[in-house]
Formats: C-alpha cells, sequence, structure tokens
C-alpha cells in the first residue's frame, strides 16, 4: 500500500507537468522553525561552520639521511630528496639496491639528522683530504670503502656517546661544512612543502648522549626557511654545545627571541637513556629539580615519542605487573651503546606511563607538571626510508634492510649483552588532528598536544573528556560535534564539573570520556579499546586500566579481566583473517572510582587483533626460519595524547 502510495501521486505530478508548469512553492517564513529541537546544529547541513579538525594527518617525525654520520656509515646513500620523494608515496630504490614504495603517501614528515658532525660523512665517503689527513678518519674511510661501514657506524656512535671523537673530525655548527649542511637541510625542506598536500617540517635532532643514556630530542620550526635558516642547530659538543637538556630549551628561547619564530622538542624515546629521561627528583648532573626545569620543560617539550624501531615506550611490565599488554616490544637491555646494563631501578624514568605519574607528582610539589606531552610515534629509521608497516619494514639502518639473514644477525652486541636483528620494531607514526595539511596548522595541533601515535597502523582514534557526554553522542555518527562542544580533546585539560549538578549524580561526581576508533581501511579489525587513568593519592601514584569496549561477546571475568579476541595469524604463509574482532569500537566511559580532590590523566589505548610480525612476513618471503625467540605475530596499537584533570 506504501509504495503504491508514492507511485500514484508521482505519476499525476508528471502527467501534470507536461501540460502546465508548476509554480513555485515558497520557503517557510522562519528555516529554523522547520528543524528538529532535537537536532542541535546550527544549520540544516552540519557541517557548516565546522571549525574542528576532521581527519588525522599522518607522519614520521623523526627520520634520518645520509647527512647523518651514523647512518652514511651504516651504508645510507640516499639523501634528502629520495626521503621526501619516498614519503611523497614515490617509488626509490634503497641503499642495496631494493626497490620501496609506502602503501600509501605520508601526509608530513621531518627529516630530523643529528645535530652534531651533520654533513660529516659526505666528505668521509668523498675522501676529502683534511679527513683522510686524520689517522682515524682514513682508517675509517679505508674500512668503508673494504664494505666494513656497520663497524665503522658501532665505532663512531661508542666514541660520540662517551666524548672521544677525534677533535679533527668534529664538524663544529660555526664551521664552513657544517653551515653548508644545514643550508642543503632547510633548502630541501622548501623544495617539498606543498601546503595543502605535503608538509616538509624543518627540523634535526639534538643528540645529547650522557655517558651512552639517550636524552636525544627532535627539534621542530613551525617555520619557513627564512626564519629557521638564521640559526644552525644547537649541537651537544663544547663549547659551543651541551649535552644539558636546559642549555636546549635556552637555545630554543633564543632562536623564538631573535627570529620571532616558533619551535618545539619533543622527547626521544627513552627507553635507552637508564633512567635520566624523566627524573624525579634530581637531574642527571645532581641538580635538583626546581620550578623553572618544571616551567622550561613543559613550555619546550609538548610531545614525547613513545615508541620507534629502538623498542616501545608506553610502559613496561616491572611498573605495571597487571597489565598484560605491557611488555610489548619491550628494549631494557641497557643505554644506547650497551656500555651500562640495565637494572630495574632505572625503568620508572624511561617509560611514559611512569613518567606521567611522576608529572602528577612533580606538580603537587613545583606548581607545574614536567611532563603534560603527548603521545606519538616515529621511525627513527637511519634508511631514509620512512617505513612502519610490518610488511613493507626496510629495518633500522641500512644494515638491517630486508635480505635473508638480518633477523639472525646480532644489532649490537658486546660483553655487556646483545640485541638481536628481530629485535628490532616496525613502529611507529604519529597522527596529527590538524584543521588542514600545513607546517602552522600541524604545529598549533602539536603543540596543544591533539596527537596519538601509533606503532605503524593508521587507524582512526577520538578521544574526548568531559562531564555530559551520553551515549547518544557516540550514537550520532557525528560523535566529534558533541565530542569537542562538551568537552575537550585528546590532550586537553578537564574543564571544573558544572555546578548546580545534584549531589551524588553522575554529571557532578566524575567524569565522562568518549572514545570510539575506525581500523586501518587495509588493517586489521581491532580487539578492544582501553582507558589508562593514573593518579596521585597524597605522595603516591596509582594506575589503573580499565577495558571500555570490545569485539565479540566476551565479558569482563571476576579478576576484571577480558579475554583474548583470539588469533588467525597463519605463520606459515605469513597471513591473517579480519574474521574476529571489530571494524570499529565506541563508548562513553564513566570513571567509576573518581575523587575530585586527586590530581589524575587518563589516556586510550587501541589494540588490534593479532596479524603477522615483520619477522614473519621475512620467513616466507625469504624461506629462512624464524629465530628462537621472535614473536611470530603482533598486535598493533595505538596511543593517544591523555587528557587531565586538576582539583
Amino acid at each position: 500500500m506504501d509504495r503504491a502510495f508514492i507511485q500514484v501521486p508521482l505519476a499525476l505530478m508528471l502527467t501534470a507537468s507536461s501540460v502546465v508548469a508548476l509554480a513555485q512553492v515558497p520557503p517557510p517564513s522562519d528555516a529554523a522553525a522547520v528543524l528538529s529541537d532535537a537536532y542541535t546544529g546550527r544549520s540544516y547541513s552540519p557541517y557548516a561552520g565546522r571549525s574542528f579538525p576532521t581527519f588525522p594527518l599522518w607522519g614520521d617525525s623523526h627520520l634520518h639521511t645520509d647527512l647523518s654520520m651514523d647512518a652514511g656509515a651504516f651504508g645510507n646513500r640516499l639523501g634528502l630528496d629520495d626521503a621526501y620523494r619516498f614519503a611523497r608515496g614515490e617509488e626509490v630504490v634503497s641503499s642495496n639496491g631494493t626497490p620501496a614504495r609506502l602503501s600509501r603517501p605520508l601526509d608530513w614528515l621531518v627529516i630530523a639528522d643529528h645535530s652534531d658532525n651533520m654533513g660529516m660523512f659526505p666528505d668521509l665517503l668523498a675522501g676529502a683530504p683534511h679527513i683522510l689527513s686524520d689517522p682515524t678518519g682514513r682508517d675509517w674511510y679505508d674500512r668503508i670503502q673494504r664494505g666494513e661501514g656497520v663497524g665503522v657506524a658501532i665505532e663512531l656512535i661508542g666514541l660520540f656517546s662517551q666524548q672521544k671523537f677525534p677533535e679533527g673530525l668534529i664538524y663544529a655548527p660555526d664551521s664552513a661544512p657544517y653551515k653548508s649542511a644545514w643550508a642543503h637541510t632547510v633548502a630541501a625542506a622548501e623544495r617539498y612543502n606543498d601546503p595543502g598536500h605535503f608538509t616538509a617540517l624543518i627540523g634535526y635532532e639534538w643528540t645529547s648522549l650522557v655517558r651512552g643514556a639517550n636524552m636525544h630530542r627532535v627539534v621542530i620550526y613551525r617555520d619557513d626557511g627564512d626564519k629557521a635558516g638564521q640559526m644552525v642547530p644547537f649541537t651537544t659538543y663544547p663549547p659551543l654545545g651541551s649535552e644539558n637538556p636546559r642549555e636546549l630549551w635556552k637555545w630554543l628561547a633564543n632562536y623564538e627571541a631573535r627570529t620571532g619564530g616558533d619551535v618545539l622538542a619533543i622527547a626521544h624515546n627513552g627507553n635507552l637513556s637508564n633512567g635520566i629521561m624523566f627524573p624525579i627528583r634530581a637531574q642527571y648532573d645532581n641538580k635538583r629539580l626546581d620550578e623553572n626545569y618544571a616551567q622550561q620543560r613543559a613550555k619546550w617539550e609538548p610531545l614525547y615519542e613513545a615508541t620507534q624501531i629502538k623498542g616501545d615506550g608506553e610502559a613496561h611490565p616491572f611498573m605495571s605487573p597487571n597489565d598484560e599488554f605491557a611488555d610489548y616490544e619491550t628494549w631494557d637491555i641497557g643505554n644506547l651503546d650497551v656500555s651500562e646494563v640495565k637494572t630495574d631501578d632505572m625503568l620508572p624514568g624511561e617509560y611514559a606511563r611512569e613518567a606521567l605519574k611522576r608529572g602528577l607528582a612533580l606538580e603537587a610539589r613545583l606548581g607545574t607538571n614536567p611532563y603534560k606531552f603527548g603521545l606519538i610515534g616515529s621511525t627513527d629509521s637511519h634508511t631514509s626510508l620512512a617505513t612502519a608497516q610490518e610488511d613493507n619494514f626496510f629495518g633500522k639502518h641500512t644494515g638491517a634492510e630486508p635480505g635473508p639473514t638480518r633477523m639472525s644477525h646480532p644489532f649490537m652486541t658486546n660483553e655487556n649483552g646483545t640485541i638481536m636483528g628481530w629485535q628490532q620494531v616496525a613502529s611507529g607514526l604519529a597522527a596529527v588532528w590538524a584543521r588542514n595539511n600545513t607546517r602552522e596548522a600541524l604545529f598549533d595541533a602539536m603543540s596543544r598536544k591533539e596527537v596519538y601515535a601509533t606503532t605503524g597502523s593508521r587507524m582512526m582514534v577520538r578521544f574526548f573528556g568531559g562531564w555530559e557526554y551520553t551515549e547518544q553522542d557516540i550514537n550520532s555518527r557525528q560523535p566529534a560535534f558533541a565530542g569537542y562542544a562538551k568537552g575537550v580533546p585528546m590532550g586537553g585539560d578537564l574543564s571544573a564539573a558544572p555546578q548546580g549538578s545534584p549531589e551524588g549524580s553522575p554529571q557532578g561526581k566524575a567524569p565522562s570520556f568518549m572514545v570510539y576508533a575506525l581500523r586501518d581501511p587495509i588493517g586489521a579489525n581491532l580487539d578492544r579499546i582501553q582507558i589508562v587513568k593514573g593518579w596521585l593519592d597524597g605522595n603516591s601514584t596509582h594506575e589503573q586500566v580499565y577495558d571500555v569496549a570490545w569485539s565479540g561477546d566476551r565479558t569482563i571475568d571476576s579478576n576484571g579481566k577480558l579475554a583474548a579476541v583470539g588469533n588467525t595469524v597463519d605463520t606459515a604463509n605469513a597471513t591473517w583473517t579480519n574474521t574476529i574482532g571489530a571494524a570499529e569500537l565506541g563508548t562513553v566511559w564513566t570513571d567509576p572510582a573518581f575523587d575530585p580532590d586527586q590530581r589524575a590523566f587518563y589516556y586510550t589505548r587501541v589494540i588490534e587483533i593479532p596479524t603477522p610480525r615483520w619477522s614473519t612476513y621475512d620467513a616466507f618471503r625469504f624461506g629462512v626460519p624464524i629465530p628462537d625467540g621472535a614473536p611470530t605475530a603482533t598486535q598493533e596499537r595505538a596511543y593517544s595524547a591523555p587528557i587531565w584533570y586538576t582539583p
């Protein structure tokens, strides 16, 4: 009956229109009157006037080319142009002769060659007379010509780590070769920067090593080359440089004052810092933390590199024994050059979750939280190839590019221990919720910490905190509108609770968080969404991981745990199926243990179903066995920037 009701008037209308023109129907006198009272948009089109970011922009904030002395010694022969072309989606040939291409282009890239000795290796490779006249330089040159570059790279890293680098081979930042290398870096970024399509952010890696403990920071400019080119990067070798981050912060302030520009710094994954990346009482030099330290670190370092090729830095099972997902791609053998063995007491000063907890305690003591950072991922690849997919992984350096033996060779070994080739991690990427793809918009989003890290997957993650989210908000299919209107996105601070709420009501007692995730379009389904809470109770910090949304009909057991999602990985053929998990997950969750008098942070962790690890792809493609100890599967994940609550 309904179908006939529609068809008959339509036929009559068509017939009438063939005889006489119909008069135009005048619009309603009040357009707003035709909108439902339940609809809260300003216009019939909900997208009119939209001012918030609508999709994440994917990039790598930490990539090295042949301008970095260690990358070049390892065998990297790809320069700045190759790195940018590859990131934009073009096919290039890797240093070992293998054609390489990304599955999808990146939206932005930071080439972060090492600040110290920038440009030294191309001269070494070319046999520059002033380098060959130095005995060590001549020895390195000869060994590189014989194909022994990996050994040279390990040696120069060790010498640099222990501040024993030959003085005659140091490229000081006030020297002509150094200035030329920086000008070359800036010029390349200017050539490839294409606002709205691909952003080349200017940057470098300040390469601080304290007796081998990694204290690196990646410095990123908001500016174009006219400002970024006015000052060369800050280095670590005295007298012109320093390994002390306080001196880096002074340099950043001096740059902004001198040029009128804007810069920020991203702390390197801290798992190779041997406990000194996130101090709680005093810096590595025994200088006690004070208000100035907290204020300066909070100002200049809004982001932290939580995952990369040299291990994952979100959490460690020593500090989080009840978190079954904490032991993910863990590197905890020692410092950067394994000159000092890791001990358990060092671990709390290295991992993101513990640092976020320490930040709450330091804020209570010093008035500012120095570790109030957003989480991002990056590769730290030294191949010029920003690859983070398990099935497209080109390794840390050229000596670890695809080949049948790269898994079984030591990545680094000495009397203190060994890191095997298979322990390299195909990670990670940074997702930035920027309003458009420009230097300015990306930098501004990084500054406000509206970012998240992934271990290589391109899943989409939204995370909002407020006091009034409802299930209707998440079910609207347009949850970002309510997310921004009712609260703050990842990286933000919860506002004060609404006034006038009845005592004991959800609105007056506890914040709510709206979180949702969509799987990578060419990747794996989702296993679960978790919210990680940390809080300060008196002088003690605590943490709790909550499973808040998951696939299938699983339930939380009596111990508060959710059963594993399952595993479809076919190890022999390096494949998997998306027959488990969910394409999207989302929920509104209210903290069941909220105390309005306690400082707290919340971030979300999204975990995919198991998929083959890069070592499994290697075993299949090269017909070699998977080494003992190497995982056959991995569960890719995302870590959002936190949302903080301050009483």
